[in-house]
């Protein structure tokens, strides 16, 4: 195969790693991405470089400053906040506010604690919207609230 045509190959699949990467954040293929469009536009403009061992080393110093650029530039885009987690055994006694009717019959209920909705039913009897509740308990993926 032609160096510049296999330049013009790398260039090709190195930009469309870049672009799954757009689309789908996670650091994994920016690097070799980046690799390989570098390569590529090295071995077109020194077609030479594919017969002597510098190819090895411009990969290797390539990818090392791609892995370096993609960690600097996913560190200033990546948000500070810490993400909250909930653990279901913590919402006994907390409160909340009811956002869609919650009765003891079914989990078709809403209520938002600590600004997570959260499906919930009724330890008895019907509550309305804008009722503040209190979580008796949590069964699966939805709680059990009585009114405060």
């Amino acid at each position: 195969m032609e160096v510049l045509t296999l330049g013009w190959i790398l260039i090709l699949i190195g930009v469309i790693l870049l672009l799954v990467e757009a689309f789908n954040p996670g650091f994994f293929l920016a690097v070799p991405g980046t690799t390989l469009i570098i390569i590529g536009a090295v071995s077109l403009l020194f077609p030479e470089i594919f017969s002597s061992t510098w190819i090895i080393l411009i990969g290797i110093v390539t990818a090392l400053a791609a892995a370096g650029g993609s960690v600097w530039l996913y560190a200033r885009i990546t948000p500070d906040k810490v993400p909250s987690t909930i653990s279901r055994d913590s919402l006994a006694g907390k409160t909340g506010i009811v956002t869609k009717t919650v009765e003891h019959e079914n989990i078709n209920g809403k209520v938002v604690i600590d600004s997570v909705d959260w499906s919930a039913r009724s330890a008895d009897g019907s509550i309305a919207v804008g009722t503040k509740v209190r979580v008796v308990k949590s069964v699966g993926v939805h709680v059990v609230v009585e009114e405060v």
